[in-house]
C-alpha cells in the first residue's frame, strides 16, 4: 500500500500518506547509515520525494539527500518528508556542465554518453534559495528537451515500436511540476511499449534491435513474474541502445564555471562527482569503459584551480584502490569528500555497507557537515 500512495496525486497528499504510515507502524531501528544522492521521480527514479524518504526511514538511515537531474522541484517536499519521518536531511541538484574550455577539454570525464561534458552535484543547497537554483536550470531543461525530442525521433526510426513524446516521455517526468526529461525516461517509455506487447523480452530485443541478453539478465526479462523487469530492461536499452541514438547535447550544458558562480551567489556546495573506470555497474546500466583514471591527477589540479569545493563518490562503484587514491588527491588539494549512492532503481539498497569500513567514517560527518551548512548553523548544533 505503501508504495502507491506515496508515489500518487501531489506532494500535499503524499506527505499526508507519509504522516499516517509513521503513526501507524513501528519505528524502525536507525542504522546510523547516510546517503546523500537519492534520484526521485522529478529526474528519473521509482520514488517520490515522499517515498524516498520513506525507503530512506525503513532501510533505518539517519540522513537522506535527494539528488535530480537539472530540478530541485522535489526539494521542499523531501525536507518536509523528513521532518515527518525524523531523518536529517540535505538538498541537491546534478547538472551536466561543459569542460571544453579547461586545461583538460574534450576528455572523457564521468559522462559515459559524452566527451568533454561533467556531470557536477551542487549539495546543500540553503533552502532560501531553492527558487534561484530553479530559474538557474529552467532554460537548460527548455533546451534539452529539444535534443531529447531528436532522440526520440531516432528510436522511431530504428524500432518497430513509436514513442510519442507529449505523450508516452513527458508525464512520466513530472514536467509540468518541474521535473526534467532525461534520456532514462525516452528509453522506459519505450521499455513499457516493449512490456505491452506481451512477448518473449530476450527474443524481442534481439530481433527487433539485435541486442543479445545473457545471463542474469536474460533470466530477469523472460520471467514474466520479475516486479523490476521495467527497470532491468531499462538497464539493457541504456547500455546497449542508448550508443545508438545519442545525440551530443550542446547548449544545455553551461559553461563549468557558470556552475562555480551558482555555488559561490547561493552557497551551496560545488563537487565534481567521481566516477573512475568501470567494470561492473553497480546500477546495472554502464558497460566497462575507462573514465579519469589515466588523467587523475591533472583532473584534481584543474578541479582546484576551477574552484570545486568538494568531490563526490560511491564507494561500492570503485575498487578500494580507487578511492584510496581518490581520498588522498582531496586532502592534498584541500576538497571535501562527500559519500553518494547513486539511487534511480528499485533493485538498489539505499544502504550502503561500504561505509562500515572506517577508512570511510568521515563521509557521516560530511554529511553531518552538509547540513548544517544547508541550514545556516554553525558548531556541533547537528551530531
Amino acid at each position: 500500500m505503501a508504495a502507491d500512495i506515496l508515489n500518487a496525486g501531489t506532494a500535499d497528499d503524499r506527505l499526508d500518506a507519509l504522516e499516517g504510515l509513521v503513526r501507524s507502524e513501528a519505528v524502525p531501528v536507525k542504522t546510523g547509515y547516510v546517503n546523500n544522492h537519492i534520484h526521485t521521480f522529478y529526474s528519473f527514479s521509482p520514488y517520490s520525494p515522499a517515498k524516498a524518504v520513506w525507503t530512506a526511514y525503513r532501510a533505518g538511515l539517519t540522513t537522506a539527500g535527494i539528488m535530480d537531474h537539472d530540478s530541485v522541484a522535489g526539494c521542499r517536499e523531501f525536507i518536509r518528508a523528513g521532518e515527518i519521518t525524523g531523518i536529517a536531511t540535505t538538498i541537491g541538484m546534478e547538472m551536466r556542465f561543459d569542460m571544453s574550455k579547461t586545461a583538460l577539454g574534450g576528455r572523457r570525464f564521468n559522462n559515459p554518453d559524452q566527451a568533454g561534458i561533467a556531470y557536477v552535484a551542487l549539495h546543500a543547497i540553503p533552502h532560501g534559495r531553492i527558487g534561484d537554483v530553479a530559474d538557474f536550470a529552467r532554460p537548460y531543461s527548455v533546451r534539452r528537451n529539444a535534443r531529447n525530442r531528436e532522440m526520440t525521433a531516432r528510436i522511431n526510426g530504428v524500432s518497430p515500436l513509436k514513442l510519442d513524446f507529449d505523450a508516452d516521455i513527458l508525464p512520466l517526468s513530472k514536467a509540468g511540476e518541474g521535473g526534467s526529461v532525461t534520456e532514462r525516461h525516452i528509453l522506459y517509455a519505450l521499455a513499457l511499449k516493449i512490456l505491452d506487447t506481451g512477448e518473449d523480452v530476450p527474443e524481442f530485443l534481439k530481433r527487433c534491435y539485435g541486442i543479445a541478453v545473457s545471463g542474469d539478465i536474460a533470466g530477469y526479462l523472460a520471467d514474466k513474474g520479475n516486479p523490476f523487469i521495467d527497470y532491468d530492461l531499462l538497464g539493457v536499452l541504456k547500455s546497449s541502445l542508448l550508443g545508438r541514438v545519442y545525440v551530443d547535447a550542446a547548449d544545455e550544458c553551461p559553461d563549468v564555471s557558470e556552475g562555480i558562480r551558482l555555488a559561490r551567489e547561493t552557497g551551496a556546495v560545488a563537487a565534481y562527482a567521481y566516477l573512475g573506470d568501470v567494470g561492473v555497474s553497480a546500477t546495472g546500466d554502464k558497460k566497462p569503459q575507462k573514465f579519469e583514471d589515466g588523467f587523475i591527477e591533472p583532473l584534481f589540479d584543474e578541479l582546484a584551480r576551477i574552484g570545486f569545493d568538494a568531490v563526490t563518490y560511491m564507494p561500492t562503484r570503485n575498487t578500494i584502490e580507487q578511492l584510496r587514491r581518490v581520498k588522498a588527491l582531496c586532502r592534498a588539494h584541500g576538497l571535501m569528500e562527500i559519500s553518494g549512492e547513486d539511487i534511480n532503481s528499485p533493485r538498489q539498497s539505499f544502504i550502503c555497507k561500504a561505509l562500515d569500513n572506517p577508512e570511510f567514517s568521515n563521509l557521516t560527518d560530511s554529511t553531518w557537515a552538509l547540513i548544517r551548512r544547508e541550514r545556516g548553523l554553525s558548531g556541533r548544533e547537528l551530531p
